[in-house]
């Protein structure tokens, strides 16, 4: 019996000695192992090309024709077929606000009456001293309608035919009447273009007053986005160019504009100066909010790059034969997430991702992305 438990001990004994040297063993094997990773590089082939720098602006839409309506004559307003409310449209010449004013009205029609009574008195002369001139004077008489608008007085064949015609206060009380009727027609207040109101001060049936504000109609096919340039940029924008433009909140919808017009003067308080973009889109609505993209220049022989990718502002990892290596940039623009460099060579393999600890001398394995 004591002879089984000393070879069981001796059994024992080895087999630990044996399983020691496994474990040591299995250490080193995955030392190594580990010594043996080689990091993945994922780098891109450098390729220079021309690259357009732009700036980001934003700014608010005006309708770039718009007019403030204001009454020239009183009068109470007629109910119209076509309300005058905020968002109706008018074609341009129809009719937004007719004023009623029957005193004035009564007055124009009296005056008209006295003129027709005129003509008519001098008729009888006519015939006899200026018989050339008397039909186309009756012709006139015969189409004189006091309920429609006056027509032109018939031009006069001679300086008598004129001196008798003045003398007799025809021309005076026509351009009397002439103007009254004038006056009259701007009861009706006409669209200018065609357009929507945006703002309306007045409703049926109210009295309107000499001077009064009635509302602000725009057109709002054509729109003009205000934007504040730097001084230092102002002198690379053209009158003419292009821009692209499209809303904070929905960068997947853009638009086409052009810049129309730039002050001549700086904003002392902001030292910029404020140029003007056309917009033609229907979809648009004056007091929206845009950002526009405006080119400023272009840059040869460069590189864009992430931020992310510097190494000491102004280094850049390359590979060479599986081997990181740091250049020297020259930067050109900064963005707001990129950077404009040159100083690479076409060909080279730049790496594109950053590496965790990564060094000069460092062993990588370069995996190209397409």
């Amino acid at each position: 019996m004591r002879q089984i438990t000393i070879v069981l001990g001796i059994i024992i004994f080895v087999g630990s000695i044996f399983g020691a040297q496994k474990i040591v063993s299995s250490k080193k094997s995955n030392k190594s192992k580990e010594n043996k990773v080689i990091p993945l590089a994922f780098v891109k082939t450098v390729e220079n090309n021309t690259i357009p720098i732009s700036i980001r602006e934003q700014g608010r839409l005006f309708a770039k024709k718009r007019m403030n309506l204001y009454a020239e004559v009183q009068g109470i307003m007629r109910v119209r077929p076509k309300e005058f409310k905020p968002g109706v449209s008018f074609e341009k010449g129809e009719v937004m606000i007719e004023m009623a004013n029957d005193a004035y009205y009564a007055n124009l029609q009296a005056q008209k009456s006295v003129l027709q009574n005129l003509i008519t008195s001098i008729l009888p002369d006519l015939r006899l001293d200026y018989p050339n001139a008397y039909d186309k004077w009756v012709k006139y008489l015969n189409k004189f309608e006091i309920s429609q608008a006056l027509q032109k007085l018939p031009k006069t064949s001679s300086d008598q035919e004129k001196f008798f015609i003045t003398g007799k206060n025809i021309y005076t009380t026509y351009y009397n009447t002439k103007n009254l009727e004038l006056i009259y027609q701007k009861h009706l207040i006409r669209a200018p273009f065609k357009g929507v109101l945006t703002s309306a001060q007045v409703d049926a049936g109210t009295v309107i007053r000499t001077g009064q504000l009635l509302g602000e109609f725009i057109d709002p096919s054509q729109y003009e986005m205000q934007v504040d340039i730097s001084k230092n940029t102002i002198s690379a924008i053209r009158i003419g160019e292009q821009v692209l433009v499209y809303s904070p909140d929905n960068k997947s919808q853009s638009y086409t504009g052009t810049i129309i017009r730039i002050n001549g003067k700086i904003d002392q308080a902001t030292q910029t100066v404020k140029a003007f973009i056309l917009l033609k889109e229907p979809n648009l609505k004056e007091g929206m909010y845009l950002e526009a993209i405006i080119p400023i220049q272009e840059i040869e022989n460069a590189l864009e790059i992430n931020r992310s990718l510097l190494v000491n502002q102004n280094n850049l990892f390359v590979v060479k034969d599986s081997i990181l290596t740091l250049l020297p940039i020259n930067i050109l623009h900064k963005g707001e997430k990129n950077v404009i460099v040159n100083g690479l060579i076409d060909g080279m393999l730049m790496v594109d991702r950053s590496i965790p600890n990564a060094y000069q001398g460092m062993k990588v394995a370069p995996n190209a992305i397409k």
